[in-house]
């Protein structure tokens, strides 16, 4: 008897029935993303945990506000759209960084579930321990963190955060209140003066890039898992810090030779005058 094989059938339909065929699956599609409550600051803090539980990382750069400039570069694209592209790249990563992290907890059940335990207590502060909670189990990790980090309002579209009563990042990360919901706030106006910050179509590219490198570097290491060659949670530690490492320094000399000439200009634009050689 011949195997039974599957064979796809063609059916040739109009341009505007194919077209409305995409739109319904790209609506099924978006429809299955899950909505988080962020009416309120404290909303916001629990959504992000619960995207991270949910598995559900890919939303969470969405939970960051950037205020764009109303600029469009060179090749039509606005730094909002720019932006956003940083975020869907970050969005990516974090969902590998995800993946990664379940293969391990199937891979090394035991000894994840006791380095967990010891890198979320209070007093675990050491690098080593924060690697290792972030790689094997970022979503515990969060949870962990949460009942320590409180969100006030300010009662005027801001809120400030506190961790373990005390000013999270000395006061800098804040947030704000948006059309979408409260949002963490990177404060821009601190931050734009900074020469690395970026600045044009190119470096948003390249920070872009960096996103893509890291998850890109994860998927190699998950190759490795699978394939066996990772013997502990210490040597997975070691393997994706050297593995995401390299990514980041590649991509970090390349934006470094971006903004070097523009710290030159700079710097020599703030260099005091000369008196005049007699």
């Amino acid at each position: 008897m011949r195997p039974r094989t599957c064979v796809a059938r063609v059916y040739h339909v109009g341009p505007v029935r194919a077209m409305l065929s995409m739109l319904m699956l790209v609506s099924l599609v978006a429809c299955k993303r899950p909505a988080y409550d962020t009416s309120t600051p404290e909303a916001a803090l629990d959504a992000a945990v619960a995207m991270a539980q949910q598995g559900q990382a890919q939303q969470l750069p969405g939970l960051i506000e950037i205020e764009a400039r109303d600029i469009t570069f060179e090749d039509g694209v606005t730094e909002a759209s720019a932006i956003a592209e940083v975020k869907v790249k970050a969005g990516d990563m974090l969902a590998r960084l995800l993946r990664v992290a379940q293969g391990l907890r199937d891979r090394f059940p035991k000894e994840v579930e006791l380095e967990v335990k010891a890198a979320t207590k209070k007093s675990a502060r050491s690098t080593r321990d924060f690697t290792v909670a972030i790689l094997a189990d970022p979503a515990a990790w969060l949870a962990a963190q949460r009942p320590r980090i409180t969100a006030t309002d300010l009662g005027d579209g801001t809120a400030a955060l506190s961790l373990d009563g005390d000013p999270l990042l000395a006061g800098v990360l804040t947030m704000v209140e948006t059309s979408g919901g409260w949002r963490f706030r990177v404060p821009v106006e601190l931050v734009r003066d900074n020469q690395y910050w970026p600045d044009t179509r190119h470096e948003w590219s390249v920070i872009a890039s960096m996103m893509l490198a890291i998850e890109h570097a994860l998927v190699d290491f998950q190759r490795d898992l699978d394939g066996g060659k990772i013997a502990s949670l210490d040597a997975a530690s070691s393997r994706v810090g050297r593995l995401v490492g390299e990514s980041v320094v590649v991509q970090s000399v390349i934006y470094a030779a971006m903004k070097r000439p523009e710290a030159v200009a700079k710097d020599a634009a703030e260099a005091p005058a000369q008196p005049a050689a007699k």
